[in-house]
């Protein structure tokens, strides 16, 4: 890992962890993306404010990426690009988003909502849906690397 890198991610886990430190001090409520996009879609009332605020805030960051010309976020084959289209296609994405949307739904949150609220909160409930997302999330990249045969 090169320095740049290892910089980037420790800039990004401050983020992550000043915005759910806010959002907790300041409303009293978790930084689960899952739980916050399901209320801005399907709740009504005064909720909706700022749960739009932060989900806008979530999103822009490869817009500013772009505005800006960083190559912070490339997320696409093409090295010279500052944020493009992943390697395995907009199709898939939309499917590995439904799946995961659907992985949140059953699992009663997400991985901002347990691995990074809940385990700072102690809670036994959060400790093992974390461990089950690793586990899960290892299967997965050790099935699909070394039994299929695919390179994501």
């Amino acid at each position: 890992m090169e320095t740049m890198s290892g910089l980037q991610g420790a800039l990004g886990g401050v983020l992550i962890g000043l915005a759910a430190t806010l959002l907790m001090g300041s409303l009293g409520r978790i930084a689960g993306i899952s739980g916050i996009l399901s209320g801005l879609l399907f709740e009504r009332g005064g909720n909706r404010p700022w749960r739009l605020a932060f989900v806008l805030g979530i999103v822009s960051g490869p817009g500013l990426l772009i505005l800006t010309g960083l190559d912070w976020g490339n997320v696409s084959g093409d090295s010279g690009a500052v944020v493009g289209l992943p390697e395995s296609g907009p199709a898939m994405m939309l499917i590995a988003g439904l799946l995961v949307g659907l992985g949140t739904g059953l699992g009663s949150g997400c991985t901002s909502g347990h691995g990074v609220c809940g385990l700072a909160r102690l809670s036994p409930r959060s400790m093992a849906a974390t461990l089950v997302f690793v586990l899960v999330a290892m299967l997965t990249v050790y099935l699909s690397r070394h039994v299929l045969g695919g390179s994501v």
